[in-house]
């Protein structure tokens, strides 16, 4: 099928039509999903080269399954992101294991038009990324994942394996828990 044809087709379709060896229904889907997946991973782990192999890893998961894929039970989107959830746990809980903390990590770089607009943006992703670092890891991931990835909460339950209702209480905790740890800086990051 034609590239553009396939643009059309729901990410369903497009999984049937990779596994009967449709090669440019795998570049749709991974256009499609890779993107908001490496977001995700990024802000999980705070490393692009890595948030990279994570997803790398992630679509390589969802190729290999396309053949058995059963369209209607899980979104694409939905299972990529809970792949991409579990390989970054994998990497964080590996780290905690050898002792390199996340505070330890680099920051990502934001791009900006101005310079003093890149140092505010800066020190924001800064002080928001060593808050996300504080939390717990569920409510990290329920926060970076309704808040920062725009995903609603029934996705997020299934990403996560968890009931709506613990989504929304995780969410809920996060947010109050990131409110106080930036309160104080509140004033310094708004200029």
């Amino acid at each position: 099928m034609a590239l553009d044809q396939s643009d059309q087709l729901d990410d369903d379709a497009l999984i049937v039509l990779f596994a009967n060896g449709d090669g440019a229904a795998a570049e749709v889907l991974t256009l499609r999903l890779s993107p908001q997946a490496l977001s995700f991973a990024k802000r999980m782990l705070g490393d692009l080269a890595e948030a990279e192999d994570v997803v790398q890893e992630a679509m390589l998961r969802l190729w290999r399954v396309a053949p058995d894929w059963r369209p209607g039970e899980a979104k694409p989107a939905t299972w990529l992101y809970r792949v991409v959830n579990n390989l970054c746990i994998d990497r964080l809980r590996k780290r905690q294991r050898i002792n390199v903390g996340l505070d330890d990590m680099a920051e990502p770089m934001d791009p900006t038009p101005s310079v003093e607009a890149r140092l505010i943006q800066e020190d924001r992703m800064a002080a928001l990324d060593a808050a996300f670092a504080q939390l717990p890891e569920r409510q990290r991931q329920a926060v970076i994942l309704r808040h920062i990835e725009g995903q609603p909460n029934p996705e997020i339950a299934q990403i996560m394996d968890i009931s709506v209702e613990a989504v929304e209480s995780l969410t809920a905790r996060g947010k109050r828990t990131l409110a106080k740890l930036l309160a104080s800086q509140k004033e310094e990051l708004s200029s």
